[in-house]
């Protein structure tokens, strides 16, 4: 049946650039191997360099669109959130009209006006006359002067509103041009201005949801920027990847609220809670546990509190070989026993998930360890007079092994919250549990299964081998790549479809599988950008 499998090298081309990944958030010493060339989705490495060119690209098609101004265009894709489709389909909906006053932007020309005004004007904020030339009138027609307007925006930079500064005047929703702003902050606060103008300059990022920061630590001041579904997992020009829906490390195929509670659960070390909850019980008045160490059933705790071991009780301290004064909890209660054996069942049950959880995450770190000693086998082979001159065929296969390694690793902790009753208890009956975990069950053990072979003969000693023998090798490391491939392209398809596909109460979403690895994002090139920014300026000047 192997043979059906067969396929060439080519089919799965990994490159040799390797990245960081990580489980149960322990420091990372290990890699993995990703995919090269183009990716499937759209991807950009924002830098501090380049950052100025990704947000003049949506503000020049906004003022392609609509004609208007740049500071206009950004006005309104602040308020959208630099969403520009969003931002178009109001647009088209609703009119420009709606789109521009629910933006507060003003296209009144009320500034053009400005040289038939008086030699002075009186501010409404300060009351005080003063000449025209140290006042400024905004387009939405509103006119103070520039003290009030510069105390203005200096308040409202220090508030964390810088990026949509609203005007002065009473009831007026109109957003103030952030050249004036520039203007007069500049001449008294220079520090202020750059710092609206780095406000600015990040609502790109901070706003938007089609981009975000890069989670690494410390920070590589990079952005990841995606044109297309915002659900995937990337990699960074860092070498760090991570979800680029909720930024923690990739966790497929688990959503992202199971990844964060599993991973909550872990490093809490929440489980001992039950361990406690079997084995102790709280004191009455002080709620402290207090664990039992002798067979007398009046307990005291360390508060000084006696209280009954049986049913929790608080009591006095009187008592005989056979029973507590003035204390009887003989009669059988329904539910105490019952307690105590869920408590054991989920603690045991944690365990089962998170055993094999840990076990494939520990495998992945070994034998990322042994790819330079497997590399090294290759250089020998390579150095020898044989008949086989190409070993590509190691390298993807530790590529495939890697990558299923850690998505076995995640499909435990997904397991965990899919089948039992912290997320979906009101999902599925008993029996529609039963069957879809036996399905799931099914899958994973075959992937299970596949991705051991392949770990034992990539740790031959092929580079002693026989030509034949090396050969033989090949096919079987080609095979069994294909069809993990396979099963984890289904063990993603049935998750998809047939288990969270049927939810109907919640939402639960995975990044979708990718044979050749996490997509690594390209990094704008700062050349392009330089030039750019160039002609822009000059077409705006």
């Amino acid at each position: 049946m192997e043979n059906d499998y067969i396929s060439s090298d080519d089919d799965y081309q990994y490159s040799d650039q390797e990245s960081m990944d990580g489980f149960e958030n322990e420091e990372s010493d290990f890699k993995l191997v990703t995919v090269k060339g183009p990716t499937t989705q759209r991807l950009q490495v924002i830098t501090n360099e380049s950052l100025l060119i990704a947000q003049k690209e949506d503000l020049r098609r906004v003022m392609d669109m609509l004609s208007v101004t740049e500071q206009h265009a950004r006005t309104l894709l602040i308020y959208h959130r630099w969403d520009v489709e969003k931002l178009f389909s109001v647009y088209v909906d609703r009119g420009k009209d709606f789109l521009f006053a629910e933006a507060g932007v003003s296209l009144d020309e009320h500034r053009a006006s400005e040289s038939s005004l008086s030699s002075s004007i009186m501010c409404d904020i300060c009351m005080e006359d003063v000449p025209s030339d140290e006042s400024t009138r905004m387009d939405c027609g509103h006119c103070f002067c520039n003290n009030c307007w510069t105390e203005h925006f200096i308040v409202k930079i220090n508030e964390g509103q810088s990026k949509r500064i609203r005007c002065m005047a009473h009831k007026c929703n109109a957003i103030c041009d952030e050249a004036v702003v520039r203007t007069l902050v500049s001449k008294k606060q220079p520090d202020m201005a750059e710092k609206f103008e780095r406000f600015l300059l990040e609502s790109y990022i901070e706003d938007n949801k089609r981009v975000k920061w890069c989670p690494s630590t410390p920070h590589c001041g990079n952005a990841i920027r995606t044109e297309d579904d915002q659900l995937c997992e990337v990699e960074c020009s860092c070498g760090l990847q991570f979800c680029f829906s909720c930024l923690s490390e990739a966790h497929s195929p688990c959503s992202c609220l199971m990844w964060e509670l599993w991973a909550k659960k872990c490093q809490d070390e929440s489980e001992t809670v039950n361990w406690m909850t079997v084995h102790t019980k709280p004191c009455p008045k002080c709620h402290k546990p207090v664990e039992k160490n002798g067979g007398c059933n009046l307990v005291s705790c360390i508060c000084g509190q006696a209280f009954c071991w049986l049913c929790g009780g608080g009591t006095g301290r009187e008592h005989t070989w056979t029973s507590i004064a003035n204390h009887s909890c003989g009669r059988y209660k329904e539910g105490q026993e019952k307690k105590s054996e869920r408590a054991k069942r989920d603690l045991y049950r944690y365990m089962h998930y998170h055993n094999r959880y840990k076990a494939h995450a520990d495998s992945f770190k070994l034998e990322s360890k042994l790819k330079e000693t497997i590399q090294g086998k290759v250089a020998i082979s390579e150095g020898k007079d044989s008949r086989v001159r190409d070993y590509s065929w190691v390298n993807n296969g530790l590529c495939r092994l890697f990558r299923s390694r850690r998505i076995l690793s995640y499909s435990y902790a997904f397991a965990f919250y899919m089948f039992g009753d912290e997320l979906f208890k009101d999902e599925m009956t008993d029996k529609e549990r039963e069957i879809k975990q036996h399905l799931f069950e099914d899958q994973q053990q075959q992937l299970e299964s596949n991705v051991e072979r392949l770990s034992k003969i990539l740790e031959e000693p092929f580079d002693q081998f026989t030509d034949d023998k090396v050969m033989e090798i090949r096919m079987q490391v080609i095979n069994i790549s294909v069809i993990i491939d396979n099963l984890c392209q289904k063990m993603y398809e049935c998750i998809e479809n047939d288990l969270l596909g049927s939810l109907q109460l919640g939402t639960h979403n995975i990044a979708p599988y990718k044979s050749k690895g996490i997509d690594r994002a390209s990094e704008l090139p700062v050349y392009w950008t330089n030039k750019a920014v160039d002609a822009h300026q000059k077409v705006t000047e």
